[in-house]
């Protein structure tokens, strides 16, 4: 069987309904893949880039948590597939599902749309994860999951052990059948002769379908013993009972460009690591590489005017932009702009400091304002003279700061007390919204 008939026979699921706690306050408005990131994007757009470059065309987008502004990107910015030609980009929320009750584990995500299974012909099912930023082309995996003839193949990378209680850990065999799954355990089963190293599962995988539906059918008749996971249930359960499970090595599509071996791919999932993420691409060689013409990442392009950088009046000073990454629409304007990234309509006034910072869109920095190591979400305007990022303990008082000093300001906060209404803070994450 050739690839391409592998990739029509093949349906596509990106599990992106998840709340994302960890990244509070970015997430009190919208669901943890409709997060932006690198100044243009949503984090969903990499996950759904990497299908389009796999020639995967069919592809449910399953939602749940403040899905609106997703479902509003979706419908924006991945509408471009001709579904006459049975190719889609498709929004499904769990309403739609037979129990019409909320997705209670991402193998009762699936389980709640087996009927999409029935409906698109298929022979092979891969799940996604919609909160992850790397570059990957499915159709080697697909060719691996079809050459071994497994039930099951995940996508495996070399981790820390440190970082085993994040990961669902495989242990394989010589020739990566999988012969034991611990999900986020406390002490992973590290690699043979790679002290210190665990072989952490991606969330990615792909079934044979019927063997997906079995499995599924079963884990939902279960009324206790399961929490319908694919990492807690599933997949254990099939390695227990000796289906073949097989993993596939992970290689990212930079993997020719890149100094070291090590693939690129970040579950931004914490604060501080979307922050180090998103502040890795203003480096001169970034470990993420976004000018690929090879493997251009999609996403909503907004009709705003080419980005600038102006005196301040006649007489101000002028703006000054070192290691930063400015987006259209933005405007510096007599401002010192150091290692961060600008998203659309951000606008800098006359001698404000923005070092080490994430502004995304909307974002208006007062005169004379201070801002250091800080992520500032849509709509705010930071009042002239304000400081954040400089005193963290008067910073506790008003945003999260995390471990590593890293101030978050919420969508649309208000300066102004007298001003501040809990409406305004839970604006809508639109990317239409004029505020």
């Amino acid at each position: 069987m050739n690839r391409a008939h592998q990739l029509k026979s093949t349906l596509t699921f990106v599990l992106a309904g998840g709340r994302g706690q960890r990244l509070s306050p970015l997430t009190i408005g919208r669901a943890k893949p409709a997060v932006p990131f690198g100044g243009a994007y949503r984090i969903i757009d990499f996950t759904l880039s990497n299908t389009i470059h796999s020639g995967l065309r069919r592809t449910f987008v399953l939602t749940q948590y403040q899905a609106y502004s997703l479902e509003e990107h979706l419908r924006y910015a991945w509408n471009f597939l001709p579904r006459r030609l049975s190719q889609f980009i498709a929004p499904r929320p769990p309403q739609h599902g037979g129990s019409g009750a909320w997705y209670r584990g991402t193998a009762d995500a699936i389980s709640q749309n087996l009927g999409l299974l029935e409906q698109n012909e298929c022979d092979h099912v891969l799940i996604l994860s919609g909160d992850h930023i790397y570059k990957m082309d499915y159709g080697e995996m697909l060719d691996q999951h079809v050459e071994s003839g497994a039930a099951c193949t995940i996508a495996a990378v070399e981790i820390d052990a440190a970082e085993a209680p994040r990961f669902g850990i495989l242990e394989v065999d010589a020739a990566s059948t999988v012969t034991g799954f611990q999900e986020k355990p406390l002490v992973g089963t590290e690699i043979p002769g790679k002290p210190g190293r665990c072989l952490g599962s991606m969330g990615i995988y792909i079934f044979e379908k019927r063997e997906l539906m079995r499995r599924l059918e079963e884990d939902a008749s279960k009324t206790s013993g399961t929490n319908h996971d694919f990492g807690q249930d599933i997949l254990p359960l099939m390695v227990e009972e000796g289906a073949k499970v097989v993993a596939h090595s992970f290689q990212d599509v930079d993997r020719a460009h890149r100094e070291d071996s090590a693939p690129y791919w970040r579950d931004v999932g914490t604060l501080d690591a979307y922050y180090a993420a998103n502040l890795d691409l203003c480096n001169v060689v970034p470990q993420f590489n976004l000018y690929d013409k090879n493997w251009p990442i999609y996403t909503l392009r907004h009709n705003d005017p080419p980005a600038k950088t102006v005196l301040s009046g006649e007489d101000g000073p002028s703006a000054q932009v070192v290691d930063s990454m400015l987006s259209n629409g933005s405007i510096v304007s007599g401002s010192r702009v150091q290692r961060s990234i600008l998203s659309n309509r951000v606008q800098t006034g006359a001698d404000a400091e923005i070092m080490d910072s994430i502004l995304l869109s909307g974002v208006q920095i007062g005169e004379g304002a201070v801002v250091r190591r800080a992520i500032i979400d849509k709509w705010t305007v930071v009042p002239p003279g304000a400081q954040i990022g400089v005193d963290l303990d008067e910073d506790r008082q008003r945003f999260t700061v995390t471990e590593s000093g890293i101030v978050c300001v919420p969508l649309g906060y208000e300066f102004n007390p007298r001003r501040r209404t809990s409406d305004r803070q839970m604006a809508n994450d639109s990317d239409f919204a004029e505020v």
